[in-house]
Formats: C-alpha cells, structure tokens, sequence
C-alpha cells in the first residue's frame, strides 16, 4: 500500500467512476482500476461495489474512505512541517494582547516560537480589548489574545478557541481586615468601595456586563468609585487606600512584594476570565497559521 493508491482510491470514491478518476491524475482508465485491485487484495476486502452505475462504496469501503482521507491529511501536514524546518518559514506575525497580560506566560511562548522560527519578525501590540477587536477586524493584527469584551467570539469571520482560564484575585490594602483570609467570595464585599478594573476602554461593554452581574448574583449592586482599563492605576490607588478591586491573576501573579497591597483569591464558580486567542478565518497569512498549530 502506498499513498498513491490512497490518492486514487479516495478520488474513485469522489467520482464514482475510474474513468474520471483516471483523467483527474493523468493516467490511464487501466492502470487506476489496477491500483485500487492492488488495493484490495492487499486489504483482502471489496472497497467498491461494481454491479451498479455508477459505481458505490461497500461499506468496508466507506469506513476506509475516512482513514484514507485522515492519512492523506496527516501526510500533507508532516511534508508542509518537513518544509518550514528545513527551509525555515520566512515572514511576520503582528500580536495583540490585552493589558496586564504582559505578566502572562504569553512573552515565554513567544520566546520559543522565535526561537524555532528565527526568520519571523514579531511584532507585539498591548491595547484595551475593544481596540484589540477593533485592529483584528481591520486587519491591523494577526491574532489576539484578549477577554471578548466585544463578543468577537460570535463573529462568523473568526475563529477562536479558550487560550487560558484565569483565576480572579481581591487586591486590598494591607492594613484591610481581610488580608488574613485564605480566600474571599464576592458576597464578602458586599460594603466595600470598589475600583472597577474594566476590560475594556468604555466600561460599559459586553464583558463589563457579565462581571456586573456577577455582583447582582451575589446580592448587590457594587460601589464602584472609580474604572479604568490601568490595572497599574488601579494597584496605585489600592495602595493608597482608596478602595479594593478584582482582577485577574495575571495582572498579580508577577509582582514581587507589592508595597501595602495583599492579594486574596476569589472563590466561586464563575470568580474567573477567560483569554481567547482570536484570529481572521480568511488571513493569507501562512506564517499565523503555522503559529496557531503550535498553540493547539
């Protein structure tokens, strides 16, 4: 068995007829129906049904139709890779992320792509997440890497998959009483003035509403004094007493011995944020596509 005959096999399949078959390859009538008989005495079943016109699947055939199909797939996908590594992929790939995702694991997977891919310029864009959607859909970047403030998600001309799952914290002033705790729930901040970190630059968009309502579900309507998009500000101005805010762990995660802010954990079943990677399901760019395999 050889892809050859997978080729010729799966194009029979498709035509239902080896005459036809025979022309999309440029051989002879006789020499596919010769290969695809090859086939089948190598297997040791009937992979067509010959007795009508135009000629059917058996269902052996059927099922082998599938597994052709995938080995075909996988064989193109390894000459593509065999390819890129021995030539090396030249080109450019423009990166947008949300702010505060800096602190991510997001630079060490860019390290490494640029260091299997030396030929790729990358270009690396930190906006709020509506001018993120925005620049995508405009063609100013290749992929992105953001909460959906703007349900681009839904969006037909996208494609996108959960990239990380990111646990939210309560930054609070170290002289706060509920520094000690191990952990916190929304409930527990029912009196509390908050400084709301919004996703996105308006504070009033798709994922802005969803984090309200997580405080509606918990009971009440939040005192918010202060939004902004800056987790830096934010942090700036829990240090300096003015309130508490959640935020998600990555903005957290990185920051050794923060001056008079402590970071609790939120609990609960929703207490999280999702980053999506987002691309254009159109874009030429071969050197994005090359980048979302290694992601997935």
């Amino acid at each position: 068995m050889n892809i050859n005959q997978l080729k010729y096999f799966i194009t029979v399949a498709e035509c239902r007829n080896f005459t036809k078959a025979a022309s999309r390859h440029f051989i002879s009538q006789t020499a596919i129906t010769q290969q695809i008989q090859a086939l089948e005495e190598q297997l040791n079943v009937r992979l067509f049904d010959r007795s009508n016109r135009p000629i059917t699947l058996t269902p052996a055939g059927s099922v082998f139709l599938s597994e052709a199909k995938a080995i075909c797939e996988r064989m193109d996908s390894a000459v593509i890779k065999a390819k890129e590594a021995s030539t090396g992929l030249i080109g450019s790939l423009r990166v947008g992320y949300t702010k505060g995702y800096e602190r991510s694991d997001l630079s060490n997977i860019l390290r490494d792509f640029h260091l299997k891919n030396p030929n790729i310029l990358l270009s690396c864009y930190r906006q709020d997440t509506d001018s993120l959607s925005a620049g995508l859909l405009s063609g100013n970047y290749d992929v992105i890497f953001t909460w959906d403030s703007t349900n681009l998600a839904a969006e037909e001309s996208a494609c996108s998959f959960l990239y990380e799952k990111v646990p939210l914290v309560a930054a609070l002033p170290a002289t706060h009483p509920f520094v000690h705790r191990s952990s916190l729930t929304r409930k527990d901040l029912k009196h509390e003035t908050i400084l709301y970190m919004s996703p996105s630059s308006s504070g009033f968009s798709y994922g802005d509403n969803h984090f309200l309502e997580l405080y509606h579900k918990a009971g009440y309507t939040p005192n918010i004094s202060f939004r902004s998009n800056d987790a830096e500000s934010i942090l700036m101005m829990v240090a300096a007493e003015e309130g508490i805010s959640i935020l998600p762990s990555y903005t957290t995660d990185k920051l050794y011995n923060p001056e008079n802010i402590v970071f609790v954990p939120l609990i609960g079943e929703e207490e999280y944020e999702n980053i999506i990677c987002v691309w254009m399901k159109d874009s030429p760019n071969k050197v994005l596509k090359h980048f979302i395999r290694t992601l997935q």
